[in-house]
């Protein structure tokens, strides 16, 4: 039966706000666990300058036995029972990524944030052998407060 022919029901468009790129990108991260937008940290860039952290394009200018800090999205922590405690963390931003070595004592002495942080700041030493380069940490500090309601995974080995 033609039961709603002569119903007419006139409902607004509704009016939502445009989300910001930092929105976007949160929500992308939420859903895909990635973004084809900008890096997250290109967002951070600024404030994380300001603290003094480089990126991971900034480190590769680096000559071996340099200082640095530098910062980023922990995509990778690995602890192989052939490292003897030693733990790698892979750190990327919107420049690259960097290899990061923590020796046992450090591990050990940090844990819960090394464990835990999904924005790193590290705090560390230029080892560089030809082209291959690391970062020797010597402290650690987790800065997941910058990135409000963005989640970033890593994926975890033991």
């Amino acid at each position: 039966l033609p039961l709603f022919d002569e119903t007419a029901v006139a409902e607004p468009v509704p009016e939502l706000p445009v989300p910001t790129e930092g929105q976007n990108i949160v929500a992308d991260y939420a859903s895909l666990g990635l973004t084809l937008g900008r890096h997250p940290l290109a967002l951070l860039r600024p404030r994380l300058t300001g603290m003094g952290l480089r990126s991971a394009e900034q480190v590769r200018l680096h000559a071996h036995g340099d200082p640095v800090r530098i910062a980023g999205l922990v995509t990778c922590r690995q602890c192989p029972s052939s490292s003897a405690g030693v733990v790698f963390v892979t750190l990327e931003d919107e420049t690259g990524t960097t290899q990061i070595i923590v020796w046992p004592r450090l591990a050990e002495r940090q844990r819960r944030i090394l464990t835990a942080a999904g924005l790193l700041a590290v705090t560390g030493e230029v080892q560089r052998e030809g082209e291959v380069l690391h970062v020797i940490a010597h402290r650690l500090e987790d800065h997941s407060a910058l990135l409000g309601g963005l989640v970033a995974r890593s994926r975890d080995f033991q």
